[in-house]
């Protein structure tokens, strides 16, 4: 009799345990839920549900590599936009309980929204799926991909028939480029490798192994000390000009509301860095101190116009004539000057 009694308890108890982990990993998923859209900025602290906090021993933070358990959204762990989290809890029972999360960092100022005017537009060959665009002077360079039509041109602003065109290897699906200086620098996307040519007749000098934390290659710009890349997420690498294998500083891009993952096409400018958001009709303005964007071009009208209802027509083409803002996209048959309101 007594022995049933002892059981009898211990199962009483088994699923008092089993019902307390259900609510607290339930209510848990529910703040993390209900938070998502709203998210957080630095400095403020996540307020757990009480179901969690009174039957909590500890409350970790894992980010994978590294952990806290600090409840605050402290720049040292945690970047802007979407965080992937695991809450790692051990109970009062001393139990441990994993929940994963994601945790979205916003900034506080809205990022405006920038008008503009376009003033002039000049021809683009329409066979050109555009990847990396940079103009210096009145001269074009021009990286466009697709595997076995990979190629890097050279051809005067206003004329679409390129005056050098150095072309790929048939496996070689090309991305961004940048000039510093006396060449021209290129990614390429899946290929794990960048290539550098001499700027004048673009004859190649050199390939580098793309650095192990870039998954593939994007986009690729130049702001007097670093080169700039992207590789499809939410992260701007900065590479060592003289190593370009070597990233020296990575920042995350943060909106005041939105995630801004995917982001492609650079370019560096008066000290800020210009961004497309692939399958996106805009460009971002973004600080490169801190990654906030603090305004954005909405080039939905001119995307529509020139996509002709393929969706891999994308806006993808930054670059600046004189203080005017030069745009394009994969396979436009145009590039628009546009001048800031």
């Amino acid at each position: 009799m007594k022995r049933n009694i002892n059981i009898g308890f211990a199962a009483v108890l088994f699923l008092v345990s089993c019902s307390n982990k259900e609510e607290m990993l339930n209510s848990l998923a529910d703040y993390n839920n209900a938070k998502e859209t709203k998210g957080y900025h630095f400095g403020d602290k996540l307020d757990l549900p009480k179901e969690v906090t009174e039957n909590a021993e500890s409350i970790t933070i894992s980010f994978g590599d590294k952990e806290t358990k600090d409840l605050r959204i402290n720049p040292q762990f945690f970047t802007w936009g979407d965080n992937k989290v695991v809450f790692v809890i051990k109970t009062n029972r001393g139990e441990t309980l994993n929940q994963d999360a994601t945790i979205n960092v916003f900034t506080k100022t809205p990022e405006q929204n920038i008008p503009y005017k376009i003033v002039a537009d000049y021809p683009h060959d329409p066979k050109n799926f555009i990847e990396g665009f940079v103009v210096e002077g009145n001269m074009v360079y021009e990286s466009d991909g697709m595997n076995n039509a990979s190629q890097l041109i050279k051809y005067t602003l206003g004329s679409s028939i390129p005056k050098i065109v150095a072309r790929q290897p048939a496996k070689i699906f090309s991305e961004g480029c940048a000039i510093m200086e006396d060449k021209v620098y290129q990614l390429t996307y899946r290929n794990k490798i960048g290539f550098i040519y001499e700027k004048n007749t673009l004859k190649k000098l050199s390939e580098f192994p793309l650095p192990g934390v870039i998954g593939e290659g994007w986009g690729l710009t130049y702001d007097g000390k670093n080169l700039i890349a992207t590789d499809g997420s939410k992260n701007l690498y900065f590479l060592d000009v003289n190593n370009p294998s070597k990233v020296v500083r990575t920042l995350a891009v943060g909106g005041s509301s939105e995630i801004y993952n995917q982001l492609n096409e650079l370019e560096y400018h008066n000290g800020f860095i210009y961004a497309n958001v692939w399958h996106q009709p805009v460009i971002l303005k973004i600080n490169p101190v801190n990654g906030e964007v603090i305004g954005k071009f909405d080039f939905t009208q001119l995307t529509k116009e020139n996509d002709k209802g393929d969706s891999e027509h994308v806006l993808n083409g930054i670059a600046f004539k004189g203080d005017n803002m030069l745009v394009t996209g994969k396979n436009w048959e145009k590039i628009y000057e546009v001048a800031f309101k």
